[in-house]
């Protein structure tokens, strides 16, 4: 039976670094997305190198969207890995569609593939060194764990505390909420999942070179003056630290927030970088 990875986010980026990585090693890999036409070029660039891909399309945001992706990956064969990296940041939606994409979107991926995963899988949901830097007032912790009672008053509740902000910061704040958000569901779905046997984790990116990252190019370089590494990182780099997470031979670590920055949090960079701009 095939072993497979589904890899949301695929088409470019870290997703595509993971998957190509992956389809030397001899996975299946599903890559997910939005965007057809970039997702079948990167299936295509898979193929030229002798792995085995295909594309899904999928809206991480409508649940019933995941749970076709995870059913279908379930027929493909041994579905022990999910790499969720797609998101979207300040510059690509509104308040609300970042949230959406973000929070809900990460809840309905560990939800359908909490169904659907073998023994001995992962998934690895991503977040992003703004988790770390927002000052913690801002954030509705408190609100959290209404995503396991009530979505419908969860999402109210952390868009109540995205508009207390001026309209033209909102887009920023829900990214940063959700992503801080993403951490704290991660660690606390570990315990939900390890009755299955099967490990949850966060991986949390600092400022890559990505289309994504392009688009916050300016600001991200704001903050390399706190890196320990004195550069943006290389997709190739964080792929390579989502295909180790996955392995089963970590099969201890579950629960946990991989940071992945340069050193950039540790450094002393804060949210003030970003207000200034």
């Amino acid at each position: 039976m095939k072993k497979v990875c589904v890899i949301t986010g695929g088409g470019s980026g870290m997703g595509l670094a993971a998957a190509q990585i992956l389809a030397k090693q001899e996975w299946y890999v599903i890559l997910v997305g939005r965007n057809e036409k970039k997702l079948e070029n990167a299936v295509l660039d898979i193929k030229k190198m002798g792995g085995d891909a295909e594309a899904f399309s999928c809206d991480v945001s409508d649940f019933n969207s995941t749970v076709t992706l995870a059913q279908h990956a379930k027929q493909c064969g041994d579905v022990k890995a999910v790499i969720h990296a797609a998101g979207m940041s300040p510059q690509m939606g509104d308040a609300e569609k970042i949230m959406r994409c973000n929070a809900l979107g990460t809840i309905n991926i560990n939800d359908a593939f909490y169904e659907v995963m073998s023994s001995g899988g992962c998934i690895i949901d991503t977040s992003s060194m703004s988790a770390y830097l927002t000052p913690q007032f801002i954030l509705p912790k408190k609100s959290y764990r209404l995503c396991r009672v009530n979505r419908e008053k969860f999402f109210r509740k952390m868009m109540a505390r995205v508009n207390i902000f001026p309209k033209k910061t909102r887009s920023g704040v829900a990214y940063v909420i959700s992503k801080n958000f993403v951490i704290w569901y991660a660690k606390t779905d570990a315990i939900r999942f390890g009755k299955k046997n099967i490990r949850v984790l966060s991986v949390t990116p600092g400022n890559f070179e990505t289309p994504m990252g392009e688009l916050e190019k300016e600001e991200a370089t704001t903050y390399i003056k706190y890196n320990a590494i004195k550069r943006l990182g290389k997709p190739e780099e964080i792929a390579q630290l989502y295909v180790f997470l996955i392995d089963e031979r970590l099969g201890y670590l579950t629960g946990a927030d991989i940071l992945c920055d340069g050193g950039c949090v540790a450094g002393g960079a804060s949210s003030s970088e970003r207000m200034r701009k």
